[in-house]
C-alpha cells in the first residue's frame, strides 16, 4: 500500500503515468496528489491501492519548481506547446540586461512583487471546470471560459540567471540546492518555440498555483508577452526529486506507508481513544489543528482538533 514519488517524463500526462503505474503494479487503484503538465517533468506523487485514502490529505502540499520563463512570445497554452500567437522584439531589452546590472535588479524587484497571498487567473488550457465544462476542452474547440481568479500563495521566487535563449540556459543542476552546476541532474526540456530571452527562476509555491500563469504574469509585469519554456517540479510536500523513482521502476518501488506519507503532527493514542475515533466519536483532547493519530505505531485516523476534542476526518480500521 505504498505512496511513491515518480519522476514524470516529458510529454506524459499525469493520467498517462497513472495508467502505466496501474499496469506495472497490477492494480486499478492508483491515484496522484496533484497534476503535472505534459511539458513539465519531475515529482508526481502516486498513491497505490489502500493508500489512495491519503490523496485528499496531500493535495494541498506546497511545491518547488525550476522554471524557464521565455520572454517576447505568448502562446494560448502559456507554455511551449504553442503556437506563438503574440510576439515582441526584446533584443534591445536583452542588450540592456547584459550591459547594466540594475536591469537584473529590476527583474528581481518584479519577481518580489509576486510573493505572498494573491489572486491568479488560471490558464484557459487547464482542467478547471465551469458549469460542468473543462476549460481545456472549450479552449481546444476555439472557445474561452470566464475563469475566476483563485487565491494562491507564492513563498519564494529566486532569479538564478537571465539567458539569451532557452537553448543557452542551464539544464544541469546540483540536487543539493537545485542551483546550476557542471555535474548533477540534467533535465530534458521541450523544444523551444524560437530564440527568446529566458529567465531561470527557482520557485516555491502553495497548492493551486499555475507556473504557466506566473510566466504570463511576470512577462506582463515586465511589459512583454511570455510563456513557460520549461518546468521541473523538484519537490511536493516531503517528496524530493532526489528520491523519486523512474516511471519504469514503479512496479518494484517500495515507497512509503500511509503513516510515513502524512506530514502532520502525531498523537499517540491509547486503546480507548483509538476505539472512539474508529466509532466516529469525538474524544476529549487538547490538540489544535490537523493531526495523525496512531496506536502502537499503526495509523488510526486523521483528525482535526479544536483544543477540546478531536473530530475524525478519516479513520482506518
Amino acid at each position: 500500500m505504498p505512496v511513491i514519488a515518480v519522476d514524470k517524463p516529458l510529454n506524459f500526462t499525469s493520467h498517462d503515468v497513472v495508467n502505466r503505474a496501474r499496469r506495472l503494479r497490477g492494480t486499478k487503484r492508483v491515484g496522484h496528489t496533484g497534476t503535472l503538465d505534459p511539458l513539465a517533468t519531475g515529482v508526481l506523487v502516486l498513491c497505490v491501492d489502500d493508500s489512495t485514502k491519503v490523496v485528499q490529505f496531500m493535495e494541498r502540499d506546497s511545491k518547488d519548481y525550476l522554471a524557464w520563463i521565455s520572454l517576447g512570445a505568448g502562446t494560448p497554452t502559456l507554455d511551449a506547446e504553442g503556437p506563438v500567437e503574440e510576439q515582441t522584439d526584446v533584443s534591445g531589452w536583452m542588450n540592456s540586461i547584459q550591459n547594466h546590472s540594475e536591469s537584473l535588479e529590476d527583474i528581481e524587484a518584479t519577481l518580489a512583487c509576486f510573493l505572498g497571498p494573491q489572486k491568479q487567473v488560471p490558464p484557459q488550457y487547464s482542467a478547471i471546470q465551469v458549469g460542468g465544462q473543462r476549460a481545456y476542452a472549450v479552449a481546444r474547440a476555439g472557445g474561452e471560459l470566464d475563469l475566476p481568479a483563485r487565491d494562491i500563495v507564492i513563498h519564494e521566487l529566486e532569479l538564478l540567471g537571465v539567458y539569451a535563449s532557452l537553448q543557452d540556459a542551464p539544464r544541469t543542476f546540483n540536487p543539493a540546492d537545485w542551483s546550476p552546476a557542471q555535474e548533477g541532474m540534467t533535465f530534458t526540456l521541450p523544444e523551444p518555440l524560437g530564440v527568446f530571452p529566458t529567465l531561470l527562476v527557482r520557485a516555491s509555491v502553495g497548492s493551486g498555483t499555475y507556473l504557466r500563469s506566473l510566466a504570463r504574469d511576470v512577462g506582463a509585469a515586465l511589459g512583454v508577452p511570455a510563456h513557460l519554456g520549461g518546468l521541473v517540479r523538484t519537490r511536493v510536500g516531503r517528496y524530493d526529486l532526489r528520491e523519486a523513482v523512474a516511471l519504469e521502476e514503479v512496479g518494484e518501488a517500495q515507497g512509503l506507508a500511509d503513516l510515513a506519507a502524512l506530514d502532520f503532527p502525531v498523537i499517540h493514542a491509547d486503546d480507548r481513544t483509538a476505539r472512539e475515533l474508529r466509532q466516529g466519536k469525538r474524544p476529549l483532547h487538547p490538540a489544535q489543528g490537523r493531526h495523525v493519530v496512531t496506536l502502537n505505531g499503526e495509523l488510526v485516523a486523521v483528525v482535526d482538533g479544536d483544543g477540546t476534542q478531536l473530530k475524525v476526518v478519516r479513520a482506518w480500521a
